[in-house]
């Protein structure tokens, strides 16, 4: 047979190939990785602060519950899953760094009640506490700060708190999207040179952070939701750097910083090599 016939047949089979391909990717990204949520484990000290025996820390970020769960992922049934789950871990503490609620307000059923009432299940010995990011902010933050407190959730709006029986505080920054973010406020009653739990929504606060001896966590970027190997984030939104998109992150003064990919998804349903998760630190 003449090579071009030969070729010009094993054409269709190519084409067909690639497709299956790109339907497996467009399967994995929209139906599969979105929903695998991993449960990692992170170390909570470091050289420079060793935490109290013991101690464990849930992070648990950017849950974007919705009633939409085939477009937003989050439903109640899949948030009363992992709240079961964070809670078999037995965290002393538990961080919620914001992004409650899926959309922006208008365009999401789920109330802000509802949504408190499943995170509400959350318990921890030592307490649950929470800051506000871009998203509750646009639904209503006040509102949310109230019915997350109804259900005994401490939320720290540029605040902070000793933790019961340590000599550890409890901070949280505000969002910097919204233009919430106050580091020296929240950091403020803070006695001088005592250990801290911050949590953030926006990483972006890190950059202007006094420099802190504990644990940092924010949230916000999802990772990028997709994490092209060898390159990162395609994008990260806020001012932050699209380094500081997820994991580990070091600054200046030697200060370092942990982003979590959260829950949830925002804008598309999609992530890719950029699973879900929540942490514990211990």
């Amino acid at each position: 047979m003449p090579d071009h016939v030969s070729r010009r047949r094993g054409r269709p089979w190519g084409s067909i190939a690639a497709a299956l391909v790109l339907a497996a990717l467009a399967a994995w990204s929209f139906v599969i990785e979105p929903r695998w949520v991993a449960a990692r484990v992170e170390p909570l000290g470091s050289a420079q602060w060793q935490p109290p025996a013991g101690l464990k820390v849930a992070v648990a970020s950017d849950w974007h519950l919705s009633t939409r769960s085939l477009w937003r992922v989050t439903s109640a049934d899949r948030a009363a899953t992992i709240v079961d789950q964070i809670n078999a871990a037995q965290p002393d503490v538990i961080l919620l760094p914001g992004d409650f609620l899926a959309g922006s307000g208008d365009d999401e059923d789920f109330s802000i009640e509802a949504m408190a009432a499943v995170l509400g299940r959350l318990k921890a010995p030592q307490g649950v506490y929470a800051v506000l990011g871009n998203h509750d902010w646009w639904h209503d933050g006040e509102r949310t700060a109230k019915a997350l407190s109804a259900q005994g959730i401490r939320v720290l709006e540029n605040a902070s708190v000793r933790l019961p029986g340590h000599d550890l505080w409890v901070v949280g920054i505000g969002d910097d999207s919204t233009g919430h973010s106050q580091p020296d406020k929240a950091l403020a009653g803070v006695p001088p040179g005592a250990a801290t739990l911050v949590m953030m929504h926006d990483p972006f606060s890190f950059a202007g952070m006094p420099r802190t001896r504990g644990l940092v966590v924010a949230g916000h970027t999802h990772g990028g939701q997709i994490s092209v190997p060898g390159y990162g984030a395609l994008v990260v939104p806020g001012r932050a750097p699209r380094e500081w998109a997820y994991g580990w992150i070091a600054h200046k003064d030697n200060k370092r910083m942990y982003v979590t990919s959260g829950l949830g998804v925002s804008i598309l349903p999609v992530r890719f090599n950029m699973r879900p998760e929540w942490v514990m630190f211990r």
